[in-house]
């Protein structure tokens, strides 16, 4: 895994805007591309001058982030059940996990596509459950989009933070970019508990 993601590293590094939006198509089609450290390493190259802007780079993987899963969606809706059946296992998704996802898909709304925006390797693959369940197009890329944007902007700022030192505590970055990702996801978490309880209560009769 430590290998592939330097693999990918060096083509943001070398081919510049376009690696890095190519990367972030990559990593979400299924292929673990390690983005929970490309993305800050970006960040860190900004920081350094080998990109123009943070922010720019942020742009350019949110973009990359969204291309990606909308191609996962659009196979989804175009191969449904029958191409997850077949081809799943390359993506480590069998009908099982699709029901979960489909479960909490009727539960919870679209939503529920952006709480997988924040979840390592689900984040990847997300796209396909949601096209084969059917979920609205524009649910779909609103959530997915705003979902990316938090997790791109937040990483990418993290990286541009070490600057030079990016390469000499690596591992760190990538265990405060998990860190970063978990509280975001348990504050998007408590959020919706919160709506929920509240949408409860205001249900229950006097």
């Amino acid at each position: 895994m430590e290998h592939i993601t330097h693999f990918f590293l060096n083509i943001v590094e070398h081919a510049g805007y376009p690696g890095l939006f190519f990367v972030m198509i990559i990593g979400n089609l299924g292929i673990p591309a390690g983005l929970e450290l490309v993305v800050p390493a970006a960040g860190a190259l900004a920081a350094t001058g080998h990109f123009s802007s943070v922010w720019l780079v942020a742009v350019v993987a949110l973009a990359g982030d969204v291309v990606g899963q909308t191609i996962l969606y659009f196979v989804g809706v175009a191969g449904g059940r029958p191409f997850v059946v077949r081809y799943g296992k390359f993506l480590k998704l069998d009908e099982q996990k699709l029901d979960k996802f489909h479960e909490f898909y009727q539960r919870y709304g679209s939503i529920v596509v952006f709480v997988c925006r924040f979840l390592p390797f689900v984040r990847g693959i997300s796209g396909l459950p949601a096209g084969v369940s059917r979920m609205p197009k524009r649910y779909f890329l609103a959530y997915t989009a705003a979902g990316s944007a938090v997790f791109c902007f937040a990483l990418a700022y993290l990286g541009s933070m070490f600057g030079r030192h990016f390469n000499e505590i690596s591992p760190l970055i990538h265990k405060a970019s998990t860190a970063l990702i978990v509280l975001i996801l348990l504050a998007i978490v408590v959020f919706v508990g919160s709506r929920v309880v509240a949408r409860r209560k205001a249900s229950q009769p006097l």
